[in-house]
């Protein structure tokens, strides 16, 4: 087998230690020798590993992306040499013995060869900002869990607060449950407290805070109260340290919030998690594959059966597919809409909402591969698609009964020009026209039938 890395290593890395494995040329010509070492995951040992990969001339480095173990020896090697980083189910060993110098050995044969393809890791700033991120969207996590507590407890209260103000988060319903904890238990007292569009729900709200909220209650919702608020100032905090990190990519989020549906911090997320560099991906189709959006298939045999959920990046297919939800409340606007309420009467909402996303990251990929802005189909586009095919359908079918067609615009059929045209297509007997959508067919029967044709 062709040998495409001279000088290789493989990495076995665990939480404490990590075995490498170094393959170079042996002393005879065409033999290959191996050197095992393995080294603890604490900084100093992993430059002397550094260290001992140089001086045995390693080129390329691979390791597997076991869970978080992976990234201190990956950041200390990318300093001096290319690194891999392999995704663990693409690389099966052989049957037998399993061992960490075995994994290593395995992995560096596989390395040398060329039989791996690494794994995208983007460069520290972006790892920077998508450490940011996914630390906010653990945070609204932590909000919301925070809020059904609130509301399971208050449940527990008969207080029937949410059913009203929908939630316990909105301003009003803050300073209601606040002045319950202090002491307040008078029902029209506390519906007084709502401000703005919510006063004008207080004999509903009068009702919804009776029950039996005891001091027992207070101090619970106390406890969560201030968990909630602690939660909303650290998501607050993370916001600016985001903005501030995303300013090299202004632009990049900018126009990609010009796509519906994409919020702002829709758009720092696909930043966060692709790079908004797409000449990794190569296609479209390969960034929506390693972004999960994309139907999995396994072929053999020359036939094609569908495999289910891909592997997929979590964090970015979450949120496109948070903001295909939002898109398919619009109600056919756009392209984007139209496609989700078209998908939603025959696959259901969830199908929908994936293919929205699908579409969402492959415009995303030609955005940021051109440097455009977001251009949208239409409405429209799907029905006059739809109809397109019908016609040539029609066109196609009446060819096969040995039938010529010619297609006229409705525009051009009103001409001045075409006046005659028309006066002479008049005289066509009904079942010889077909009309269509945009369009007007003459349908040409041959002259060998004894029928003479008809001029358009």
């Amino acid at each position: 087998m062709e040998m495409l890395f001279e000088r290789v290593a493989g990495l076995d890395v665990g939480k404490a230690s990590v075995t490498v494995c170094v393959r170079v040329p042996g002393l005879r010509q065409g033999s290959r020798s191996s050197v095992t070492r393995t080294f603890k995951t604490t900084m100093g040992p992993l430059r002397v590993m550094r260290d001992w990969l140089v001086e045995c001339g390693a080129t390329v480095a691979a390791m597997e992306s076991t869970s978080t173990y992976w990234k201190p020896p990956f950041y200390c090697l990318e300093e001096v040499m290319e690194v891999w980083l392999l995704n663990a189910a693409h690389m099966k060993a052989v049957p037998g013995r399993k061992t960490d110098v075995r994994d290593a050995e395995w992995i560096a044969q596989l390395l040398e060869h060329g039989l791996l393809s690494p794994s995208f890791v983007p460069s520290p700033p972006i790892r920077r900002l998508r450490m940011l991120t996914r630390y906010r969207v653990q945070l609204m996590g932590d909000r919301t869990r925070e809020a059904v507590r609130l509301e399971l407890m208050l449940e527990d209260a008969s207080i029937k607060l949410p059913t009203v103000a929908w939630s316990v988060t909105p301003v009003s319903a803050r300073v209601m449950l606040r002045a319950m904890i202090d002491g307040e238990r008078d029902a029209r007292v506390l519906a007084g407290m709502a401000k703005g569009k919510m006063r004008s729900k207080i004999p509903d709200l009068a009702q919804a805070l009776e029950g039996h909220f005891d001091d027992h209650h207070a101090r619970m919702a106390g406890a969560i109260s201030d968990r909630l608020e602690l939660v909303e100032h650290a998501l607050a905090d993370l916001d600016v340290a985001i903005r501030a990190q995303c300013l090299p990519w202004a632009h990049q989020i900018e126009s990609l919030q010009t796509i519906p549906g994409v919020e702002e911090k829709v758009a720092q997320v696909i930043v966060a998690e692709t790079g908004a560099d797409m000449t990794w991906f190569g296609s479209a189709a390969k960034l929506a594959a390693w972004a999960g959006v994309a139907p999995g298939f396994y072929e053999s045999a020359g036939k094609r059966t569908p495999t289910g959920k891909r592997q997929r990046n979590k964090w970015l297919t979450a949120m496109l597919v948070e903001a295909a939800g939002s898109v398919g409340r619009m109600h056919g606007k756009n392209y984007p809409a139209a496609q989700h309420a078209r998908l939603s009467k025959r696959r259901g909402p969830g199908r929908a909402q994936l293919a929205v996303a699908h579409s969402m990251l492959v415009a995303v990929y030609h955005m940021l591969s051109k440097n455009e802005s977001y251009r949208d189909l239409g409405a429209d586009w799907l029905a006059r698609r739809h109809d397109e095919a019908h016609t040539r359908r029609l066109v196609a079918q009446l060819e096969r009964l040995g039938h010529t067609v010619q297609l006229d615009s409705v525009a051009s059929l009103q001409s001045p020009k075409n006046v005659s045209g028309k006066a002479r297509r008049a005289d066509v007997p009904a079942h010889q026209q077909m009309i269509h959508g945009s369009v007007t067919a003459a349908i040409l029967l041959p002259r060998e039938r004894g029928v003479e044709c008809i001029s358009t």
